[in-house]
């Protein structure tokens, strides 16, 4: 059975460019990314990782770990970690977890025959505190992943955790928010609501964000 949306994430213990991790104690009691790169010393890799370097202070205000993963070892990691800082201008700042032996990439189904037996494909898990998995994104080796989408949705799922909201198409943090179905009394609303609604449709209620 394949990993979803509300899985447990499969913990392991794997050593890294910071030693050895134990996953779940990893984590702790933080949200936290799992991205994997295809190889080292690779040129989109190299971009990917330099730019969730320069962004770790916004990981960090939302309370979230970054790791990242290759199918190369940790020797090989440091080393690469030379020309990422310098071609990047970044200081690596998280782990790179080794992965020689696939046992990571099998375990999170990161190696895709399809596209190729060997290399991972570009995945990412969003894990929550309770090392749920909350959302999951995959791309191919060709293409670069979009951190600012990753932190938006990062920013929905933290919301809509704990407001009885939606997050509508091309939301961004401070945006206008939808209201669950599920909420349909009108002094509920008035209590959680307190800026008001818009009904477009009994079905579609638009709010301005509850936590701004």
């Amino acid at each position: 059975m394949g990993l979803h949306i509300g899985s447990i994430a499969p913990d392991f213990e794997q050593d890294s460019t910071d030693g050895t991790i134990k996953f779940h104690d990893w984590i702790g009691d933080q949200w936290a990314i799992l991205f994997s790169h295809p190889k080292d010393f690779t040129p989109v890799c190299t971009t990917e990782l330099g730019r969730a370097a320069s962004l770790k202070s916004e990981f960090a205000k939302r309370n979230v770990k970054m790791i990242a993963v290759s199918v190369d070892g940790v020797g090989d990691h440091k080393k690469w970690i030379g020309d990422i800082e310098d071609t990047q201008k970044v200081k690596m700042n998280f782990p790179i977890l080794g992965d020689p032996d696939r046992k990571i990439a099998k375990l999170y189904d990161m190696i895709h025959d399809e596209a190729n037996n060997t290399l991972t494909v570009r995945s990412v898990f969003v894990i929550d505190n309770n090392k749920k998995i909350r959302g999951m994104i995959t791309y191919p080796a060709s293409t670069g992943r979009n951190f600012t989408e990753i932190l938006r949705l990062i920013d929905s799922l933290q919301l809509t955790d704990s407001h009885k909201v939606a997050t509508p198409v091309d939301w961004k943090d401070g945006d206008d928010c939808v209201i669950v179905p599920a909420v349909q009394d009108e002094n509920e609303i008035k209590k959680l609501f307190p800026k008001g609604y818009e009904a477009v449709r009994p079905w579609l209620r638009m709010t301005p964000q509850p936590n701004k």
